[in-house]
């Protein structure tokens, strides 16, 4: 991390190689196929910033923070998003169910798909997802809520 820091293109390599597969999954999880675009931005961002980084501890909720306002960008368009460390956790779902899965949140609109993503597939609570989104707590349960029921009839659909 430190050597990535001080610019030695081999440790870059190293660090952007064990990333990109994560970083690809949050994005195209929520930006679905303008997610490889938002992954690159995010590895660009990241590359770009990695020197401003003062605790390589908080580097994956860092990176996690990129990589979601650089998702929801490449299908909002939107600048101004938002974004706050988070801790970090992922989980990886098998493939016959990802692509059914992904099939279901193209229906969803951007925000709710980042929301179900963020709760349930990054694991984060609630409370993380509001503070990640810039929004309330209680703005993300009812989305939350929302979300779930429109993929459940979604899912019930396919």
């Amino acid at each position: 991390m430190r050597a990535a820091q001080r610019g030695d293109p081999l440790a870059m390599d190293a660090l952007l190689t064990e990333l990109a597969p994560w970083v690809g999954r949050i994005c195209s999880s929520i930006a679905l196929d303008k997610g490889d675009d938002a992954m690159q931005e995010t590895l660009i961002s990241v590359l770009k910033n990695l020197p401003t980084l003062r605790e390589p501890a908080a580097l994956r909720g860092w990176v996690r923070r990129i990589a979601v306002r650089q998702a929801l960008r490449a299908v909002t368009g939107d600048r101004s998003v938002p974004v706050a460390d988070v801790p970090e956790a992922a989980t990886v779902p098998d493939f016959e169910t990802s692509v059914d899965v992904r099939e279901t949140l193209k229906k969803l609109s951007p925000q709710r798909r980042a929301v179900l993503v963020l709760r349930y597939l990054e694991d984060l609570s609630e409370q993380e997802v509001a503070e990640m989104m810039g929004t309330p707590e209680g703005t993300v349960k009812s989305g939350l809520f929302r979300a779930r029921e429109t993929f459940r009839d979604q899912w019930r659909e396919a």
